[in-house]
């Protein structure tokens, strides 16, 4: 038996392909490294669509296409009241989402791929007593995130690095929300109904839900002679260092590097992100000597949070949301895995083995 099913071959998929040993990631072909940056989540949603779609259109097209969805899906955003807004901004989203109308053909997808995008910034805004912006189907998919966040059109630097973000996370083999999305789309439920079992995922701390920590974690080092105390502190205590460590990858995620990367670029128009980055940097070189110190078995290496964190705190998005904007990068990986396995899958189905009390004979 294999806990956690670590090693155990699932599927067979055209998507992705995580390489954790050599700390690689490869999505339809391309390493992460060379579409981060270099395309708009658009375009990386029409890579991962391509063949699960007979009616789809080119790049151009999805992209027009995707627009119109983002105006559909916000007839949605009347559904909010104040029982939904009192709890966290993923359950909001999530309810959201489960409103849509399930089935399996492109318009249903395109509404879902728009959905976390449009409702993110919507429960966002009214959380904070503002009232939800609608799309404006003209701008690309990352430009209007930010504007319906914001309130304001976004700078061509930071459209970038949301492209960037989006792009970096669009998909990433048999994660545990991309698993529990294939599960349910086996049974032929619907991809509604996979991608809300995939957000439902994600919000769990060990998946999506760690890039708002790191935020207090930088927040409580305060300063970069704090680090190496504070973290070892936290150690003592047994928590996990957020941003730090990786299920599958045994050397440093080939995300953070990427993000970093768009970071760095997205500070150079910036007085305080410079400021921040270095800092972080600061508590990266403490945190990674000081896991090879206490836990030298282990190589905990730098993930995609730490970054995450970084970039969506230097685009305005209160932490809260960070595990929507996840989202709104990975639900096209979602559709893609759920088509992909209901063409070729069969129920996913594993067994389990008995360990409870044994039968008790009749007297």
């Amino acid at each position: 038996m294999s806990d956690g099913l670590e090693g155990v071959v699932a599927a067979e998929t055209v998507l992705s392909e995580v390489d954790g040993e050599a700390g690689r990631l490869v999505v339809r072909g391309y390493p992460i490294g060379a579409l981060s940056g270099h395309i708009t989540s658009e375009e990386a949603t029409h890579l991962l669509l391509d063949g699960f779609f007979p009616d789809l259109p080119d790049a151009k097209a999805l992209a027009t296409a995707l627009g119109r969805a983002r105006v559909e899906v916000f007839a949605e955003v009347a559904a909010l009241d104040d029982r939904l807004l009192a709890h966290g901004t993923i359950e909001g989203v999530r309810a959201l989402m489960a409103r849509l109308a399930d089935g399996d053909d492109l318009a249903i997808a395109l509404r879902l791929i728009a959905a976390p995008a449009v409702f993110t910034p919507a429960v966002s805004r009214r959380k904070q007593g503002l009232d939800a912006i609608a799309p404006d189907p003209k701008l690309g998919h990352a430009a209007d995130v930010l504007r319906m966040i914001k309130g304001h059109a976004a700078t061509p630097a930071e459209v970038a690095a949301l492209n960037a973000y989006l792009v970096t996370v669009c998909d990433h083999g048999l994660n545990a929300s991309t698993f529990a999305a294939r599960v349910v789309a086996s049974t032929l439920a619907g991809l509604t109904s996979a991608a809300v079992a995939g957000i439902s995922a994600l919000k769990g701390p060990l998946h999506g839900g760690a890039p708002g920590p790191v935020i207090e974690m930088l927040d409580s080092i305060g300063t970069p002679e704090n680090a190496k105390a504070w973290l070892e502190a936290a150690l003592d205590r047994g928590d996990r260092l957020m941003g730090f460590g990786h299920r599958v990858y045994r050397v440093r995620d080939p995300r953070a590097d990427a993000l970093k990367r768009a970071v760095r670029t997205l500070g150079e128009g910036s007085n305080s992100l410079p400021g921040r980055l270095a800092f972080a940097e600061a508590v990266e070189t403490a945190a990674l000597a000081v896991l090879k110190e206490r836990k030298p078995n282990r190589s905990l290496q730098t993930n995609v949070e730490l970054y995450t964190a970084l970039m969506l705190e230097a685009l305005a998005f209160p932490p809260d949301a960070f595990t929507c904007v996840f989202a709104i990068g990975r639900v096209a990986g979602w559709v893609a895995h759920a088509r992909e396995q209901v063409e070729g899958g069969r129920l996913i189905r594993p067994q389990s083995i008995y360990i409870g009390p044994k039968p008790l004979a009749a007297a």
